[in-house]
């Protein structure tokens, strides 16, 4: 396995950030623009994950966390992980490392929501302890539910 290494996404970044969301998603892809927006946003973090091979770093995955002024609930928009790279535990580490983030930033709750038919997706934020705490019917472009989770962040 390569070394990962996590750290705040940049501009040059985006072509690998745009490569990855058609990869890791077959439909309600972020756009190019809204990929820069988020990574130039004061209220947002784009997190990279960064496998290093052979002094090379690859991107090969990444999480976009957004907060409000007005409130101590952070929103984990995306997690998006290169589907070769699936199962070596590097969507945990970028779930931690979301969760440090909003900490990082007054926020003592973490909310997301994930297709209902995204196993991996909800295997993780369970096993993690999240709580269900709503359905949104007909949320993904294709019709497909989301299932809204919450967790509330302790002290790091």
């Amino acid at each position: 396995m390569p070394h990962i290494v996590l750290r705040p996404a940049r501009r040059a970044d985006l072509d690998a950030l745009v490569a990855l969301e058609h990869a890791a998603f077959a439909t309600d892809r972020a756009e190019r623009r809204a990929i820069r927006h988020a990574i130039d946003s004061a209220t947002m973090s784009v997190i990279a994950a960064l496998a290093v091979e052979d002094g090379e770093e690859i991107l090969v995955g990444a999480a976009v966390l957004e907060r409000r002024r007005s409130s101590r609930i952070a929103r984990l928009s995306s997690i998006a992980v290169a589907p070769s790279r699936g199962g070596l535990g590097i969507g945990g580490r970028l779930l931690d490392a979301a969760e440090a983030e909003a900490r990082a930033h007054g926020c003592d709750r973490l909310r997301l929501e994930v297709r209902a038919d995204n196993g991996a997706g909800i295997r993780l934020y369970e096993r993690r302890d999240y709580a269900r705490f709503a359905v949104r019917p007909d949320y993904y472009e294709d019709g497909m539910e989301a299932w809204r989770y919450e967790k509330a962040l302790g002290e790091a």
